[in-house]
């Protein structure tokens, strides 16, 4: 049982430094339906980047395996260690920049250095704006309508990357797509009344659609599964040995100059996670007054800086990198803590819960076999919501036709041509469009949405 917080205060835990240690079960309690579905979906999400590290890493499945064993611990720690309400993830946006970048070289260890250079750079960056806090300066700087325009660039991105990937499972993938949103997001399924079967499928939205793909799959014949039993073995040795600086060694400096431009581009991605994840927190504390967020960015910086060199000196270096948020899960988590106490009684009850049993069913064969055929719908669900909920949280940010206009344009060109045209062309084209005088209101930011 979780401890009782005052109404309208902060969850209680344990302070060291900036930080706030909370643990589930004793400083927030265990919501059940986000522990079940977090263990398989964590599980298959993480794995769905094992075919990705194996191509370019050039390591087996076993290696792969036991890197996403331990980006499960690094996620988790972003709630339970460092105190942030996010349900943690990878920079997920930055996902098709780092492939393209890494495809410049040998895959093996040449490939392996050139993603250390591009998790020394970023780590470097989210240090240098936590020690500076400059980070939030820059937040309150940029205009609110170019903002958007990020945002929706996420967005457009998600979505085109699921065109080409339901080409290779069109039954299965688009059976989920259509069961997570109706039971998410449908206006006249959420007007049926609320029997008993309807709210534990709708709480259980994820796990729902996550059978439904399966179900389907199989009987189409676009998934098989290989269930075998025992217990894997994390190969730690030669994770250690071909992934991580022990065994290949620090990056030359030409590979790390080549990496600045693209981690300047995953920083800008970053930062467009942290302004969903505040307007989808600013807008949860609008139906929960009895509990304060307490949502800092400077404090963020730093437990990203050490979740992505932890991740490399214990686990190997890891696609995509370590980010802020799981946008789709955080929108799914959002959604029941929006609908009352009773359903869950602090936002953290849903992020820790989410990851507290993925990381020792990550051990067992049966679940693996069961998981395997599955990785490429948990990353497909995950792109949908995440693409779902960056259009929606981008089209409320703007209020009239040219600011509307000025988004779109801003995000096809992040989507299309690349975050640094993006934001070049969005500053050239504020300043034409709107001007800095006349910049669409921002959304008023409330104390715990500042970094101190």
């Amino acid at each position: 049982m979780g401890k009782k917080r005052t109404y309208g205060g902060i969850q209680p835990g344990i302070k060291w430094g900036p930080f706030t240690l909370r643990l589930p079960g004793v400083h927030a309690p265990i919501s059940w339906p986000e522990a079940i579905q977090g263990a398989f979906l964590s599980l298959a999400t993480g794995g769905a980047l094992a075919p990705l590290m194996m191509n370019f890493f050039d390591i087996p499945f076993e290696v792969a395996w036991s890197i996403l064993t331990i980006q499960l611990f690094w996620v988790w720690s972003q709630t339970i260690l460092f105190g942030d309400a996010y349900a943690a993830g990878w920079i997920t946006p930055a996902l098709p920049l780092v492939l393209v970048f890494l495809g410049g070289f040998t895959p093996g260890p040449e490939a392996v250095q050139a993603m250390i250079a591009i998790t020394l750079v970023v780590s470097f960056l989210f240090i240098f704006f936590a020690i500076t806090g400059l980070g939030e300066k820059f937040n309150q700087l940029v205009p609110n309508a170019l903002k958007a325009g990020i945002i929706l660039g996420a967005a457009i991105a998600a979505f085109m990357s699921e065109i080409d990937r339901v080409q290779t499972l069109p039954f299965t993938l688009i059976t989920s797509w259509v069961v997570v949103l109706v039971l998410m997001f449908s206006i006249p399924f959420g007007k049926l009344p609320n029997t008993k079967a309807k709210l534990l499928v709708m709480s259980n939205a994820m796990l729902v659609s996550f059978i439904a793909a399966g179900i389907v799959g199989t009987l189409t014949g676009e998934l098989t599964f290989n269930i075998e039993w025992g217990f894997f073995i994390p190969q730690f040795g030669e994770l250690l040995a071909t992934v991580s600086p022990w065994g290949v060694g620090m990056p030359s400096w030409s590979i790390i100059l080549a990496a600045i431009p693209i981690s300047i581009m995953v920083y800008v991605l970053v930062f467009g996670d942290l302004l969903v994840a505040d307007t989808l927190l600013k807008e949860a504390s609008k139906v929960r007054p009895d509990e304060k967020v307490d949502v800092n960015h400077t404090r963020t910086h730093w437990a990203l800086a050490i979740r992505n060199l932890g991740q490399m000196f214990t686990g190997g270096v890891l696609i995509p990198l370590h980010g802020p948020m799981w946008t789709g899960i955080q929108v799914f988590i959002m959604e029941r803590y929006k609908t009352g106490r009773k359903a869950m009684d602090s936002i953290f009850s849903g992020t820790m819960s989410w990851y507290l049993f993925a990381l020792p069913l990550g051990f067992l064969m049966p679940i693996i076999g069961i998981i395997v055929p599955l990785l490429p719908v948990a990353l497909s669900l995950t792109l949908l919501l995440t693409g779902f909920a960056c259009a929606y949280v981008a089209m409320s940010m703007v209020n009239d036709n040219t600011t509307r206009g000025y988004a779109l344009a801003i995000g096809m060109l992040t989507a299309f041509v690349g975050p640094a045209w993006g934001i070049g062309a969005g500053l050239v084209l504020y300043f034409l469009l709107i001007g800095k005088n006349n910049q669409t209101p921002a959304q008023d930011q409330s104390e715990e949405h500042k970094a101190s």
